[in-house]
């Protein structure tokens, strides 16, 4: 048998999801098992044996494995990183503590500050100084250098972060301070800041460089025992892994920038939205991603999840910007908030019933998970919706426990005084509330209507939960792919080898200065080729695309633009680049200043290799008749209703292809169940989606 098939598989808070493409016939098997935090690679382990008992391929047969983890994202969260120390210019130790001008909450006097990823005295200043053109004012003294050196070994670090002033510009004392620290401490991993992140802007380039180094340590054992693990398997070809831009990199890229990985996985699932919204037709939609930790939200247009290059992590203050630890790192632009299977059920000393951030997460998991979970949580809440079915969970894998779920919820019934079903249903609206007002704010501030945008959901939890989403929204509908609970996964499978490169050029743009901004991106180019030729990328399928931060003359805060060139010494600066430029800003805010200079202050290129084709088979539709499917009926709670009603109950893998049926329904599969709302008529398009639309 030829190495035929394609292996994703993504590593949540709650669950671990697969996906096996086989590339010639095109079927696919989804499996989805929950996560062993304490082991990750057991939960990997098992799913790649059930696949392979299941098709009868062995690791040999696989020819591309890709992941995605929450390891990073984890270990800044909790802080359980490696020991890091910082070492940067003498009297500048304190930035991680001065940060920004602007607080996150200028009128709380008493909001909490931005803890540190490192504490003070593990920070250390060498005497030297480059200007902020790159020019060396002070040579790095040996002495001061020798002098830190033996400081951190003596505090025992296992982590190093060195970030000298305008290393942007000139990273000579930052390589050579580097490679001496490296010589001298043999086991302390090491980054710098002019690799990691070499942009302006000093507290998020050292925050950057200093979370790369706090993961560092943990991500290149995690790597190298997830090689192994595979290997075992009979795995012998290079693993991918999925980084926060939606490209895919090899493990030793990896190991070296794992600040790239942060958001691997929300970034899988932003793909497969995007894959779904083509087969679907639809290249204007939002993507809402529901686990068991957490939900997240992105805006898909033309095609394409919006792009950030600044990104926010472990924040004080879940919805309130500049509140985190900010990491200059290409991410597709996502919202993420703490409401998921998993999330927590509790009343405030005002005696309101609150769900969320926290998660039981897989251990000990909801209370119906039977694992010791005692506190209610979503999960919990649909089951007593009777949304979830206690007998086939995760396909009948795993089965719920009613009573554990009852018990759980009867606490926060009995602080609010109501019952068990109302209590129940409490904790389904306030956490779509809280969807619904992120997701709002998400669609407003990209200048979108809601109303003509198509929801697609999922996730394991997102199904359940579209139609009240979709429906407060004013949405066209919302549509639950096949194979819903593991989509991540499958978005993994249709990404390209892809990296992101940048570095800091300021200057005003004129027409003298081109040959100059050609020669930046020539290098960036350059830079590109060595990692895809790592990757096994040929030269001819390479390509390049190249962006720019560029603002009025003057201004504070600038702009990412696209630039559509590839020779810039021989474009017009009056003809091609302002116009474009001025069109770019008007878009985003209504008006330009067209009698201003441009500058320029970050070249930025994003080098891929060639699309992944993933071809999933359509379906006949012979027979489209929806009854085929039917399992029964079950009772479920609508408040509508005021109590529970019974409606048919579908077999997702048995509903053909051109079937129609109106709701209210519960849709099962192995991995989620969709909730199809009772103003809603529902129909399976040729790939199996089900496609939902409100009645007018």
């Amino acid at each position: 048998m030829s190495a035929r098939y394609s292996l994703g598989f993504d590593i949540g808070g709650t669950f671990t999801d697969f996906v096996l493409v086989d590339s010639e016939s095109g079927t696919v098997e989804f499996y989805k098992t929950l996560t062993t935090p304490d082991d990750p690679s057991e939960a990997i382990r098992t799913g790649i044996d059930v696949l392979m008992d299941r098709t009868g391929a062995s690791g040999r047969d696989i020819e591309r494995a890709i992941h995605a983890t929450t390891l990073i994202t984890n270990a800044l969260i909790e802080r359980k990183g490696a020991r890091t120390a910082l070492v940067t210019t003498e009297g500048f130790i304190d930035i991680l503590d001065t940060q920004k001008e602007m607080r996150y909450d200028i009128y709380d006097l008493h909001s909490p500050p931005i803890e540190p990823l490192v504490p003070r005295p593990l920070r250390f200043g060498v005497k030297e100084r480059m200007n902020n053109f790159g020019d060396v004012i002070r040579p790095m003294e040996q002495e001061s250098l020798d002098t830190t050196i033996e400081r951190l070994r003596e505090a025992d670090v296992e982590a190093v972060a060195v970030c000298f002033l305008h290393s942007y510009q000139n990273p000579a004392h930052e390589e050579e301070a580097g490679q001496a620290i490296k010589e001298s401490l043999d086991d302390v991993s090491v980054s710098l800041s002019s690799e990691v992140a070499p942009e302006i802007r000093e507290y998020e380039r050292m925050s950057t460089v200093v979370a790369n180094a706090y993961v560092q340590p943990l991500t290149q054992g995690y790597i190298e025992k997830l090689k192994k693990d595979l290997a075992d398997a009979g795995y012998m070809r290079s693993l991918y892994l999925m980084l926060s831009s939606g490209g895919i990199t090899v493990p030793e890229t990896a190991e070296e920038f794992p600040i790239r990985l942060v958001e691997s996985g929300p970034a899988a699932g932003a793909l497969a939205a995007s894959f779904f919204g083509a087969q679907l037709g639809q290249s204007d939609l939002v993507s809402f991603d529901m686990g068991g930790t957490t939900a997240k939200m992105c805006m898909i247009k033309d095609g394409e999840p919006s792009m950030a290059h600044t990104f926010e992590i472990a924040r004080v203050h879940r919805f309130k910007r500049g509140s985190g630890l900010p990491v200059r790192i290409p991410a597709i632009e996502l919202i993420e908030i703490g409401a998921g299977g998993g999330s927590i059920a509790w009343v405030d000393r005002m005696g309101l019933l609150k769900v969320g951030p926290l998660s039981a997460g897989a251990s000990p998991g909801p209370a119906c998970y039977g694992l010791g979970g005692e506190e209610p949580t979503v999960t919990d809440a649909n089951l007593l919706l009777g949304y979830l079915n206690p007998e086939y969970f995760l396909g009948g894998d795993m089965a719920l426990d009613v009573e554990a779920a009852e018990e759980a919820v009867e606490k926060v019934a009995q602080a609010v005084d109501l019952s068990v079903a109302e209590a129940a249903w409490g904790i389904h609206q306030i956490v779509n509330e809280n969807m619904i007002s992120a997701t709002r704010v998400h669609i407003a501030e990209r200048g979108e209507d809601p109303r003509n945008l198509t929801l697609l959901a999922f996730g394991g939890a997102g199904p359940m939960h579209a139609y009240s989403i979709a429906k407060a929204l004013k949405m066209k509908g919302y549509v639950c792919p096949a194979g819903a609970g593991v989509a991540s996964a499958l978005g993994l499978l249709t990404a390209p080898v892809a990296f992101d490169f940048a570095r800091t050029y300021t200057t005003t743009i004129t027409q003298d200065n081109l040959p100059t901004l050609d020669q930046v991106f020539r290098d960036l180019v350059e830079e590109g080729r060595e990692v895809l030729r790592e990757a096994g990328v040929a030269d001819d399928d390479m390509r390049f695309e190249f962006s720019a931060d560029v603002r009025h003359k003057g201004q504070g805060h600038d702009i990412v633009v696209d630039l559509p060139w590839e020779d810039f010494g021989a474009i017009d600066i009056e003809q091609d680049f302002k116009p474009h430029f001025y069109e770019t800003y008007e878009t985003l805010y209504g008006h330009a200043h067209y009698h201003l200079d441009l500058e320029l202050m970050t070249c930025r290129v994003r080098a891929t290799g060639p699309q992944p084709t993933v071809n999933l088979p359509e379906s006949p539709s012979d027979s489209p008749d929806a009854s085929v499917a039917l399992k029964g009926q079950r009772a479920i709670y609508l408040p509508q209703w005021k109590g529970y009603r019974e409606v048919p109950t579908y077999d997702r893998a048995q509903l053909p292809a051109g079937a129609r049926f109106a709701g209210p329904a519960i849709v099962e599969e192995k991995e989620s169940t969709a909730l199809i709302g009772p103003d809603c008529e529902c129909r399976v398009d040729e790939h199996l989606n089900l496609v939902t639309l409100f009645n007018s």
